[in-house]
């Protein structure tokens, strides 16, 4: 998430690697690219993302100049001012996720407007919690900017496509007509 794991990005994108131990920063620059993300995006986020997770995915660890992310370590990345809908052990939680729409979904009950966007985001921020805050946003902007459809609707199954990793299919599919077809 938001949980997105520091990023949309973070919880679709780290799934493409989960067959792997670790996700680099490359990799991950790469993914995003594959998903239609510019070059200066996809290279802020890698960097942002990998900076961010790689040494409280591997505690105990030297730092890396690679910046790797260990997969199986990831709820470590979880930050406060987030939704809820991943628990402290990475399990993802329906009623959170449900409570996202029922809180915040005034226009249409399954999509979020922008400003319910931001009406969620600022309902979920801590006092006191800058990363988090930061993160939560980072991660909600991005995902909205990506996904949103042509309405301007981040529609619920999108985001459950983040939560469950299948957005990065679907963004890649996507973008790879978008490239054919022109």
């Amino acid at each position: 998430m938001h949980f997105l794991l520091k990023l949309l990005l973070c919880l679709s994108i780290l799934y493409i690697n989960m067959a792997s131990s670790s996700s680099h920063r490359k990799q991950l620059e790469k993914a995003m690219r594959e998903i239609g993300s510019g070059m200066m995006l996809s290279t802020a986020a890698a960097v942002f993302i990998n900076g961010a997770l790689s040494q409280i995915t591997r505690p105990g660890k030297f730092p890396s100049p690679l910046f790797p992310i260990e997969v199986k370590n990831i709820k470590l990345g979880k930050h406060g001012s987030d939704t809820g809908v991943y628990d402290s052990e990475g399990r993802f939680v329906e009623s959170k996720f449900e409570e996202i729409f029922i809180k915040h979904a005034h226009t249409h009950p399954n999509a979020l407007t922008h400003d319910e966007l931001d009406e969620l985001i600022k309902t979920n921020r801590e006092p006191q919690d800058i990363q988090g805050r930061i993160g939560g946003f980072v991660e909600w902007e991005v995902l909205y900017t990506l996904a949103k459809d042509k309405n301007g609707l981040l529609q619920k199954e999108t985001i459950r496509g983040v939560y469950d990793g299948s957005l990065f299919e679907v963004l890649k599919k996507e973008h790879s007509k978008t490239i054919n077809s022109a």
